[in-house]
């Protein structure tokens, strides 16, 4: 039979930290239709098709965990998501791109899979994804499919979207020393760290490349009026303005019997260098070759030797190469152009890529006037066995890194700091690298900014050298204060109390002298100020954060959401916190059907906590509880009953926990206890009447004690958060209370049956709610919740309140007015809030109030 082609349902990209694994992936939801009867080992001839397609396939270990251990799992039959994870990865393995990430896992519907696979951009994986698809079905059904075209398509896509090698060796090395890195750019500009912690890199340039030092390096002979008296050898010569005042500095020089160069004052990459000139004839050709390459002409005294190019970063020589002549023998048939195609062009080194350390050769115009000079033409045919000359010095790639006479590197190194660049290609002529240049006189040609790396990561002959480690060690030394590059990140995840806690961690934070980025549901902010409106608790939201350099502190809100559909814009964290799970919340979205997966979900925030952090956990929520043995760092358990169980044996065990005893918050450890604050004290928990706001406090007092902080500091916090909060609420939407002759209103953010049992608790215990018998709710259900989780959630607020307006999130605000001019006399009205926009809301309904 032939068999249709499998479906894509959805994809999309988690960009961060998930569910899956440390890095970011794309998710692939997918319909394999009536495949789901039929596993590979029923597919006549698929094995044999697709093992030839894809050798490489055999050294895929899969779960048996050994060589050939996929392609055993595919004769014994699996099923076409398993096989298109690996296919995906073997094409971009193919590419280039190898080291990848893969699963594969049956969704809750017949047929349908989830797909994931680590990503080096966006776009390159979605099209290895649907590449795979098509290439699994013509295995299946016995057709064709170009390999060889799909894996070049990856390829230069990867060429044009992928960083460049340098800087990917530059972040490679980051990442080798656990320095986190943001690209900030669809180039080579990558920020290595976060907030105020952070450098940045565009590929050999820092962030401490001096703009001045750049400016005196692309200027050559301004670079050697500087060297020169500093003691730095370097050729004589000086600007010229027309070619016979070319010819005028070649006679000052000695020419004819002293031998010039005549190069572009600004150009790079040897575009326009002529060197071992004498006549005028040559000179003034060279000078009108060269001054179309830059904006003015240098004649130099000629150094005889090699070309070589010294890489220095920061106080040190880290890696050296030399260049190397061209020459082809000529057999009396070919041209000299035919035998640069057959004798050179056709080594594997050499292209037209960053993948190739040595360029193609051509004939420009260096290379006639060098052909000039030897009595050939590009369509000369040198007699059999002539050679001819054809790139005096040749691509620099030859390392030579050891040989380098310690002197040399000394002028080296001072070259670059007379220049200001911390890192700086140095140009070099000599004959002999191994002896000093006074002893030869060799002499530095130029200083360069911005050096290229590749011929030191790649050399054509020699060892690799790790410039890239070089570059991270000068950024972020290894000895230093802070040599990961991080700023203290504090991520909060969990089904409630999530925003509460960020808001209140980050006053705290401020009071303690600290720069605080916060980007929570209610929008992103920079200490007291409000950047923007509107819900960040999500991947973006957290970039901005950690990019902006005056941040000290991170306190980044992760929803359920923002889990299941971006990862988390970090990496790693110092404190994750997970308030609660409770009954759960977004049930079936993105699959997640049942209350326990969401265990799954939210470990997330615990596995990024650094060895040297803390997870702040909920005792008195199992499924939160039970995180503890996934966190690489501390634990501390916070709950409103001092004898639970969890904490109990935490303190058994020598270890901290957070509690109340007697409307006290007490830090302990072990069997030594101290009194932190007395509720009645905090205005956030109105005098300890609102419960889940005392879990919050909970929460966010453990988070402060695990930064360090100190417990008066703690306490002052706490009892300065929420102070007149009906007037300028800092928590706009969390049981915030306001009141009229007609009675209270109580505005609040519960969405879910954890949040409204947690609603209804407080309005029952609180002293100006309790007593009233009419309690009116206007209420919305999320758009995206299931139907039984909808009718559930209206059956709880049917039963507690005795009139409830069960409405659409888009008719919330009209049916809010409407019920606050139907309001009686001694009635308790609560309002739902509008997502991401609180405080507007809360002020329009004090405008409503004042109509």
């Amino acid at each position: 039979m032939t068999f249709p082609p499998i479906q894509f349902l959805q994809m999309h990209p988690l960009r961060g930290p998930n569910m899956w694994t440390y890095v970011p992936v794309i998710e692939a939801w997918i319909d394999i239709g009536v495949l789901e009867d039929h596993p590979s080992n029923t597919i006549p001839g698929f094995y044999d098709r697709l093992a030839a397609l894809l050798p490489g396939l055999i050294e895929h270990r899969c779960s048996y965990e050994e060589r050939g251990g996929f392609l055993k799992r595919l004769a014994e039959g699996t099923w076409p998501a398993h096989i298109m994870e690996h296919v995906t990865l073997e094409l971009l393995t193919m590419a280039g791109m190898s080291g990848g990430f893969g699963r594969a896992r049956e969704m809750s519907q017949r047929g349908h899979y989830k797909v994931i696979v680590s990503t080096w951009t966006e776009a390159i994986t979605q099209n290895a994804l649907l590449a795979a698809r098509d290439l699994v079905h013509a295995a299946m059904n016995d057709q064709p499919f170009d390999v060889a075209a799909a894996v070049a398509q990856l390829r230069d896509q990867a060429d044009d979207e992928c960083l460049g090698p340098s800087t990917a060796s530059i972040v490679e090395a980051a990442s080798a020393r656990k320095i986190p890195s943001i690209r900030l750019n669809d180039g080579n500009l990558v920020q290595l760290g976060y907030g105020a912690a952070a450098r940045r890199i565009w590929t050999a340039e820092t962030d401490r490349t001096c703009a001045i030092a750049e400016g005196i390096a692309g200027d050559k002979d301004l670079t050697k009026s500087l060297l020169a008296p500093c003691g730095v050898p370097v050729p004589e010569g000086r600007m010229v303005e027309n070619a016979a005042d070319a010819w005028a500095a070649a006679q000052e020089i000695g020419a004819p019997d002293v031998p010039v160069v005549v190069k572009p004052y600004d150009g790079n990459h040897g575009r326009g260098v002529f060197i071992d000139l004498k006549t005028e004839k040559e000179i003034t050709t060279a000078y009108g070759v060269a001054s179309e390459e830059g904006s003015g002409v240098l004649v130099e005294r000629y150094i005889r030797g090699l070309e070589h190019r010294l890489l220095v970063v920061g106080d040190q020589l880290v890696a050296a190469a030399k260049g190397d002549s061209a020459w082809v023998t000529g057999d009396g048939q070919h041209t000299v152009y035919e035998l640069i195609q057959l004798q050179i062009n056709s080594d594997p080194r050499r292209g037209d890529t960053e993948e190739h350390p040595l360029n193609r050769l051509g004939i420009d115009s260096a290379a006639r006037v060098l052909l000039a000079q030897q009595g050939f033409t590009e369509d000369s045919v040198p007699p059999a066995g002539v050679t001819v000359e054809i790139q005096r010095n040749g691509n620099v790639g030859i390392d030579i890194t050891d040989e380098v006479h310690p002197d040399t590197a000394s002028l080296a190194v001072l070259a670059a700091q007379i220049v200001g660049l911390d890192i700086a290609g140095i140009d070099l002529v000599a004959q002999d690298i191994r002896r000093p240049l006074d002893e030869q006189g060799g002499a530095i040609v130029e200083v360069n900014a911005g050096p290229g790396l590749l011929m030191h990561l790649r050399p054509a002959l020699g060892q690799p050298r790790p410039v890239g480690q070089a570059i991270v060690n000068h950024l972020f030394a290894p000895q230093s204060s802070n040599p990961d590059g991080r700023i203290p990140v504090i991520g909060i995840t969990g089904t409630n109390g999530k925003t509460a806690v960020a808001r209140l961690v980050s006053h705290i934070m401020q009071l303690s002298g600290k720069h605080v980025g916060l980007a929570c549901s209610d929008g992103l902010y920079f200490d007291r100020r409000q950047l923007e409106k509107g819900a960040q608790d999500n991947w973006q939201g957290a970039q901005r954060t950690l990019r902006n350099r005056a941040v000290d502190v991170a306190v980044l809100e992760n929803g359920i959401p923002t889990l299941l559909t971006e990862g988390t814009g970090y990496d790693r964290c110092h404190i994750g916190v997970v308030t609660q799970i409770g009954s759960g919340d977004h049930l079936g979205l993105f699959d997640i059907q049942e209350r326990e997966k969401l265990y799954t979900v939210c470990r997330t925030q615990v596995d990024l906590v650094l060895p040297q952090g803390a997870a702040i956990l909920n005792a008195q929520d199992p499924l939160v509880a039970e995180m503890a043995e996934l966190c690489d760092g501390e634990v501390i358990f916070f709950a409103t009953d001092g004898n639970h169980t969890v904490i109990q044996e935490q303190l058994e065990q020598g270890k901290r926990a957070v509690f109340l005893r007697q409307g006290r918050i007490v830090l302990a450890q072990g069997g030594d206890e101290e009194h932190l604050a007395d509720l009645i004290d905090l205005p956030i928990t109105e005098q300890g009447q609102v419960a889940f706001q005392v879990d919050n406090v909970l929460a966010a007092s453990a988070t402060a004690w695990a930064m360090g902080m100190p417990a008066a500091l703690i306490r002052t916090g706490l009892e300065t958060f929420g102070l007149a909060q009906s007037k300028s609420p800092q928590l706009p939407g969390r049981f915030t209370l306001l009141q009229d002759a007609h009675g209270p209103i109580v505005v609040d953010s519960a969405r879910n049956l954890s949040a409204v049992e947690a609603l209804v608790a407080a309005l029952r215990q609180h002293p100006q709610t309790r007593h009233y018998q009419r309690q009116r709710i206007v209420f919305a259900a999320r758009p995206q919740s299931r139907p039984a989780d909808a009718a559930a959630l209206r059956r709880a607020l049917e039963n507690d309140f005795t009139q409830v307006h069960w409405v659409t999130p888009d008719t919330l605000l009209a049916a809010q007015e409407q019920a606050l001019r139907e309001r009686q006399p001694d009635e308790l009205l609560i309002l739902q809030t509008q997502q991401g926009q609180p405080l507007q809301q809360i002020e329009q309904i004090k405008k409503w109030l004042a109509e």
